[in-house]
């Protein structure tokens, strides 16, 4: 079975326009031509679609349903063409954990005050790329350097490290930690997407680790006191907890902050995007 757009448009044109000949002046085609295009939908779908006298065209209960699936399906495609001859349409900008922390809501605003044309949209997909190797997303905000050659990114900023501990935490009272601190405790960390690795301890006091997939999770874990987490300043920021306090690991390297793209295909937005980053993570 083969339906194609203009066998679509054709119905959808009879029944705005209200007459054969009406629709035949919109399409630019003649009278003949829509009939046998409207009659040609009917054969492929084997089903009547209008029910047609001297004075009027009425959709059928099954045209009404087929006419309904029509218009979405026009849409999209005029959506699509719009957005692939243009570019400027939207940009989907992908994250994991925790999208750009404080920066988010300013980054937010700023976009939509500067560039009205293009619609902003935040998406959060839990995997290494948040999403762009999916499809999910256009760009994507991510935490770790990517290892895919298809992939360019570009550092838009630093955060700090900081430790998430249930409040009642003995090293809660404490303004800041240091990794030695943290050694003896069990450690809850995203592989997939997350910043934090043993690694960052000596070989000889490397925490035990247990592994979560997704920031509530690994949230509601923490508050109970059985788990410790590392993450990004943007997580304290982003997801707030009761029971549940950032203390900064002051002997531990900050985190980029990366902006990753396809190589061989950036987006039109791509070094809009950057560029107000770096000016959002700029300090003062």
């Amino acid at each position: 079975m083969d339906v194609e757009l203009r066998q679509l448009r054709c119905l959808v044109a009879i029944v705005d326009e209200g007459t054969f000949t009406d629709a035949a002046t919109a399409l630019g085609v003649s009278q003949a031509a829509v009939s046998r295009t409207l009659a040609s939908l009917e054969r492929a779908l084997g089903v009547r679609l209008l029910r047609r006298t001297s004075r009027q065209v009425t959709p059928t209960a099954t045209g009404l349903r087929v006419l309904a699936h029509a218009r979405r399906v026009l849409a999209e495609v005029d959506h699509l063409v719009r957005e692939a001859t243009s570019g400027h349409i939207q940009v989907r900008v992908g994250y994991a954990w925790a999208a750009l922390g404080r920066h988010t809501l300013p980054f937010q605003r700023r976009w939509g005050a500067t560039h009205p044309e293009t619609e902003l949209h935040l998406v959060r997909v839990n995997s290494p790329t948040a999403g762009l190797l999916e499809g999910m997303c256009d760009l994507a905000v991510v935490r770790r350097a990517p290892d895919d050659r298809r992939l360019d990114s570009a550092i838009v900023g630093l955060e700090r490290r900081l430790c998430a501990l249930a409040a009642d935490d003995s090293l809660a009272r404490r303004r800041s930690v240091r990794l030695a601190d943290l050694s003896g405790r069990t450690l809850l960390v995203d592989r997939r997407t997350g910043t934090t690795t043993v690694d960052l301890w000596p070989p000889d006091s490397h925490p035990a680790t247990e592994e979560t997939h997704d920031v509530d999770d690994w949230l509601t874990v923490i508050v109970t006191g059985r788990c410790i987490g590392l993450t990004a300043e943007s997580t304290a920021h982003q997801y707030r907890r009761p029971g549940v306090v950032y203390r900064p690991v002051r002997d531990a390297e900050p985190v980029a902050v990366r902006l990753i793209w396809w190589r061989d295909d950036p987006h039109p937005a791509t070094q809009a995007v950057i560029e107000l980053l770096v000016a959002l993570y700029r300090p003062g």
